[in-house]
């Protein structure tokens, strides 16, 4: 029996699971597994009772070593996976997403399996974690929000050198740059992971979303206007919550 891409579960009451399921291949992300995880994070999006979604990587030796360059060149026509990219877009998904999402690192987190953990709120990351943007030694660029997505989090410097030298970095680089916001031992991953996903399930659910809202619609703003926009924010969730 074929071993699904993605698995999914609920290991605490608010908190949903979701894991990269291709161990042998270190959890490269294929077009069948971006389709799977679309579908889950869909899933825990509609599910009123999910208020944190985390996201691990299967096995020893990776959260996941990016794109599966397997599948360079034998993947449907441009045109098709355009339009399936359209219609199932992961990466605007989880931009929008408003529950808190946390991404669980180790062992290997290049191209892809980087730019998914750059789209949740916290990466809390194992002592063996190794980062890289290695899409230019392939003769792309990273197309998944790498570009975007790092020099927001990092220092601008640093991100740029990520993204065109490709060389991978290590787990204690990757906290001094700020890419990662703790480092636990390999052992303790997991139960830090869902410990903090707990916390963050027992805010009152519109609170988060106005957060996360606040904070990724006004990065692109003028402080002024950011703050302005905070105040609306605000307003309308002490009446929603009034009102309860």
């Amino acid at each position: 029996m074929t071993e699904p891409l993605v698995l999914y579960d609920k290991p605490f009451d608010g908190v949903a699971r979701v894991t990269l399921n291709r161990p042998e291949a270190l959890n490269a992300i294929n077009l069948a597994m971006r389709d799977e995880l679309w579908t889950y994070v869909s899933a825990a999006q509609l599910d009123p009772d999910v208020r944190a979604l985390v996201f691990f990587g299967a096995g020893p030796r990776a959260f996941s070593a990016g794109a599966d360059i397997a599948e360079f060149g034998s993947a449907p026509s441009l045109h098709e996976s355009r339009e399936a990219r359209r219609l199932r877009d992961l990466w605007a998904l989880l931009e929008d997403l408003p529950i808190p999402t946390i991404a669980a690192l180790h062992g290997f987190c290049f191209g892809a399996g980087i730019e998914l953990p750059l789209y949740c709120d916290l990466r809390i990351a194992a002592e063996d974690t190794r980062v890289a943007l290695p899409e230019v030694t392939l003769g792309y660029i990273p197309s998944a929000g790498g570009t975007q997505l790092m020099p927001r989090i990092a220092p601008p410097g640093a991100a740029r050198g990520l993204v065109l030298g490709g060389s991978p970095i290590d787990a204690e680089q990757a906290l001094r740059w700020g890419i990662v916001h703790c480092l636990v031992a390999d052992s303790d991953l997991e139960q830090a992971v869902l410990t903090a996903a707990q916390l963050l399930a027992g805010v009152e659910p519109d609170l988060t979303a106005a957060v996360k809202q606040s904070i990724r619609r006004g990065l692109d703003l003028p402080m002024s206007t950011a703050i302005a926009r905070d105040a609306l924010i605000a307003r309308r969730l002490a009446n929603t919550l009034s009102d309860r």
